[in-house]
């Protein structure tokens, strides 16, 4: 996809202006070793939010980076913040090789992965991907190279729906260790209505749609999610008493963790 189809594609400037720069400067840096540059996350599934949501990309390689290739896409991505200050901690971009894209449900493989919160750093990564990479290759955009789906093994219906359904699990823990914040409650709740969607139904959605689903089919947790909605957008208001809704978020978590893992 060229800068003018992105252009048509997404309706902010300033991000066209920042996936351009990012995928010039991967082009100088890694050549002919740079497979495809694919766009996902919320800004493809339809329910990202201009003020908080992050830019996800998924850049293939031939191989794993070397020492000289990963120092020199770290000082591209400081820059690229530089230029666009407001992604400041909200581009993920994961690097993975054509071989981690191809068998990552057998085995883990290096990736090199910048993240919100996270320096440019290296880690393994395997089926735990799964998600990620089968969002890519049904629904991701390409603005670079081979389309994804002749780099990345298909993943079965069966497949994703345990993968779901192993993630919507570790929200038992999850909920209890991480903050207790209203805009993470908003995050959890959320979050429990897609995987809920995309177990019953064999698909990934965005959480907005997810959401308006959930409600009809779990009527008794109808306000709880339409307040996960408003607190989602008023993410920055303050005076705002976390606790109070925690306990209520906590067992809405438990009740749908239920409802999937059955």
């Amino acid at each position: 996809m060229h800068k003018s189809e992105i252009q048509t594609h997404l309706k902010y400037p300033d991000i066209c202006a920042l996936l351009d720069f990012v995928l010039s400067r991967m082009q100088e840096i890694l050549g002919e070793k740079f497979v495809g540059l694919y766009l996902y996350g919320s800004l493809v599934a339809g329910d990202f939010d201009y003020e908080i949501s992050d830019v996800d990309l998924l850049a293939a390689v031939n191989y794993e980076l070397n020492e000289n290739e990963f120092h020199a896409l770290d000082r591209m991505q400081d820059e690229a913040v530089e230029n666009n200050p407001r992604w400041k901690n909200r581009i993920e971009i994961a690097y993975a090789s054509r071989h981690a894209l191809k068998t990552f449900k057998t085995q883990r493989s290096r990736i090199a992965i910048i993240s919100p919160g996270e320096p440019f750093h290296v880690k393994e990564a395997g089926k735990d991907w799964l998600l990620n990479w089968h969002f890519v290759r049904e629904n991701g955009i390409t603005l670079f190279g081979a389309p994804p789906e002749t780099i990345i093994a298909p993943v079965s219906k069966e497949e994703f729906i345990c993968a779901v359904r192993e993630q919507a699990n570790e929200w038992r823990e999850y909920i209890i260790q991480t903050k207790h914040s209203r805009p993470f409650q908003a995050y959890a709740i959320l979050t429990l209505c897609r995987a809920f969607h995309a177990v019953k139904n064999g698909e990934q959605v965005s959480k907005s749609k997810a959401a308006r689903w959930a409600q009809t089919q779990l009527p008794e947790w109808s306000s709880l999610i339409e307040h996960a909605l408003k607190w989602r957008e008023a993410w920055r208001v303050g005076n705002v008493n976390h606790e109070a809704t925690y306990l209520e978020t906590k067992k809405f978590v438990g009740c749908v963790i239920g409802r999937i893992t059955d």
